[in-house]
């Protein structure tokens, strides 16, 4: 009996060890964050600023990590909680929330395809797409994994990456760009002028994809798009044509490892001919795949390029701007902004297995993450970090929390054709380096739209019913409001305002048209647009 009762208390006493070693671990990652953050403000003589109120954290974390804001329930929750440890609670309530996977594939899929890609084909493909994305992030699938997948291509519905970049230029660049953060496309026509790329550079990895392509196959409804290899098939170049050859193409090239050796493969069989598809018919799988081969390379742990570019590009989707800026664009030119930072992230990205959530619960619960989005600072994009981005919603997240503010979410969100004129309107409101670009049309459909004006009106069941219908007088229906829509309590001078507006309720129809324009005015504000 009693060497069962030590062995359990070594088991015990092991598991707490281990469990107080793992949570030291877990946060190992946002010290380090916190320590080089603050050493580039000290350094910069930057005064540190202050830390986010939680209604401020509160709407950011929500709209980062699942595309819409908080509701009235979950916003008075997490106000009124007193616990320490109430940030880091959220944080894991949201990483755990279905809509977590839909919000990353949401921007996942436009960083990877942009707004409007060539090529794509029906809009069902596009939602397929992001589907599996989808399914990748719910499964926390590793990111060596996710990428391995987008670039294998095998999967129904991982297809639209190369489906997208169909011509071998196009997908070169495209490759190297998203997951080597990498620029070579100019060495297509020359060596390029301030780097170290060679036109071999740019034709040893355009090697890689010019057996490449895609073919549609089934019928009607069931058609679906697949990418194939084929078994032979080189890039071939040409310096300077020469005049004595006429139509001469150029001496194929053999595909090269980014900085690194050619590929080393079998030679083709003499009697090999390249088969000749029929319509539907899918394409056979070679028995030797360049594409295989550069997918390895691309994932490996000791790549110089992927884990470095993916931490970057991470970090840049929660914090504004990557340590590199543009995150696309490594080189001798564009020196990172916290260079010891960058090698620490990538280098735990990596022992952790390129586990993306785990990273970007990091970066969340890092102070850097949470400090304030005001201060002295005018710049759009901080390259110190000494303010919090403030940013226009998307046309996705814009989408959510109109139908989240009023209450609409069944109705809003599957009109189709709501979303089409959203999107054309607010699908591109910023140039990618912190410019916000409004439109005229943007502030038309704010101040204008019947659909928008729509869902502040009373319907059966809606947040303008409630109101409405709610016997709590108007001080506690301008305090809902605000917690509703702008996850935040009223300004002295907005409650009174308010107070003032709804004095003229003297009948019931009256009362309706105050709750109406009263709610129209705060979904409408440049407050709600943004971030903040």
């Amino acid at each position: 009996m009693h060497q069962n009762r030590f062995a359990l208390f070594l088991l015990t006493a092991s598991w707490l060890m281990c469990s107080s070693a793992t949570h030291a671990e877990d946060g190992a990652l946002r010290v380090s964050i916190d320590r080089e953050i603050k050493a580039g403000w000290a350094k910069e003589k930057i005064t540190a600023p202050a830390q986010s109120s939680d209604s401020v954290f509160l709407r950011r974390v929500y709209l980062d990590l699942v595309g819409t804001i908080p509701g009235y329930d979950e916003t008075s929750a997490f106000l009124k909680e007193t616990e320490p440890r109430k940030r880091e609670k959220l944080v894991d309530k949201l990483l755990s929330d279905p809509r977590y996977a839909r919000n990353q594939a949401q921007v996942w899929d436009v960083a990877l395809l942009g707004r409007n890609p060539r090529n794509v084909g029906s809009h069902r493909n596009r939602e397929g797409f992001r589907k599996w994305l989808a399914t990748q992030f719910e499964k926390n699938e590793p990111y060596d994994r996710l990428a391995a997948k987008l670039l294998t291509a095998d999967e129904n519905g991982s297809q639209l990456f190369y489906v997208a970049n169909r011509d071998t230029d196009e997908m070169t660049a495209a490759a190297t760009r998203f997951f080597l953060a990498t620029q070579i496309q100019c060495a297509k026509c020359h060596d390029h002028p301030f780097e170290p790329w060679t036109q071999m550079d740019y034709y040893g990895m355009a090697g890689f994809f010019v057996r490449t392509f895609v073919v549609e196959v089934g019928k009607d409804n069931d058609k679906k798009l697949v990418v194939g290899e084929r078994g032979s098939g080189d890039v071939l170049f040409t310096a300077t044509p020469d005049p004595k050859k006429p139509g001469a193409k150029g001496n194929p090239v053999k595909p090269k490892f980014l900085s690194g050796a050619e590929l080393s493969e079998p030679p083709a069989a003499k009697e090999f001919v390249e088969p000749k598809l029929k319509p539907n018919e899918l394409p056979p799988k070679p028995s030797h795949s360049r594409r295989e081969k550069l997918v390895e390379w691309i994932v490996a742990r000791d790549n110089p390029y992927f884990a470095r570019a993916a931490v970057n590009r991470v970090w840049a989707q929660f914090m504004g701007r990557g340590f590199v800026h543009p995150v696309d664009d490594f080189n001798r030119q564009n020196q990172p902004s916290h260079p010891e930072l960058l090698k620490a992230m990538e280098g735990a990205f990596v022992e952790h297995k390129f586990d993306l959530k785990w990273l970007v619960r990091e970066i969340v619960l890092s102070e850097a993450y949470q400090v304030a989005d005001t201060g002295p600072v005018t710049d759009a994009l901080p390259e110190h970090y000494e303010r919090a981005r403030v940013r226009p919603l998307s046309a996705e997240e814009l989408m959510t929390a109109f139908g989240a503010a009023t209450g609409n979410e069944r109705d809003w969100t599957t009109k189709g054709e709501a979303f089409d004129t959203l999107l054309e309107i607010f699908g591109e409101p910023s140039d990618g380096q912190g410019a916000f670009q409004g439109s005229l049309a943007e502030h038309l459909f704010l101040n204008n739209s019947g659909d928008l004006r729509g869902l502040c009106q009373p319907k059966k069941g809606n947040f303008a019913e409630q109101l409405v219908n709610s016997k709590d007088g108007w001080d506690a229906s301008t305090e809902k409001m605000f917690l509703t829509v702008l996850s935040r309590k009223p300004k002295d001078a907005e409650r009174e305002r308010f107070l003032k507006h709804f004095e003229k309720a003297t009948d019931p129809k009256t009362k309706t048209q105050l709750v109406e324009e009263a709610l129209w005015v705060l979904v409408s504000c440049s407050e709600f647009r943004f971030n903040r």
